[in-house]
C-alpha cells in the first residue's frame, strides 16, 4: 500500500504544480491531497513537502490557519480572470462554454475569497 500512496501523492503533486499555471485546475486541493497521501505512504516525502521552499508554507497555512496570503489571493484571482477572460472574449468559443467558464471563475473566486487573509 505504501507504493500506492506515494504514487497517488506524486500524481496529485504534479497536478497541483500544473494547477499553478492552469487557472481551472485547482492547486490547493491537490497539494493537500499530496500531503495526506505522503503522510500515509512516506514520512520522508511528507516531511519534504511540508518543508518545501514554495509548497510547505502554503500547505501549512491552509491546514493550520485556514488562511491564504493576500498576494496569493490577488495573483491567483487575477491570472484566472485574465486567462478565462481571454478565452471567453477572444477565442470564439460557443456561448454555452463561455457561460460555463464564467461560472467556474465566479465559483473559484468565491472559494478563494472565503479563506481568511493571512497576516504576517
Amino acid at each position: 500500500m505504501r507504493i500506492f500512496w506515494i504514487v497517488l501523492g506524486s500524481i496529485s503533486l504534479a497536478l497541483g504544480i500544473i494547477g499553478i499555471f492552469v487557472p481551472l485546475l485547482p492547486t490547493t486541493p491537490f497539494l493537500l491531497l499530496s500531503a495526506a497521501t505522503y503522510f500515509r505512504g512516506s514520512p520522508r516525502l511528507y516531511s519534504w513537502l511540508l518543508h518545501h521552499k514554495y509548497f510547505g508554507s502554503y500547505i501549512r497555512n491552509i491546514r493550520e490557519k485556514r488562511a491564504i496570503p493576500l498576494r496569493a489571493k490577488i495573483l491567483s484571482i487575477t491570472i484566472m480572470w485574465l486567462t478565462i477572460g481571454h478565452c471567453v472574449l477572444l477565442m470564439g468559443i460557443p456561448v454555452w462554454l463561455r457561460i460555463v467558464l464564467t461560472a467556474i471563475a465566479v465559483g473559484v473566486t468565491i472559494h478563494i475569497l472565503s479563506y481568511k487573509t493571512l497576516k504576517h
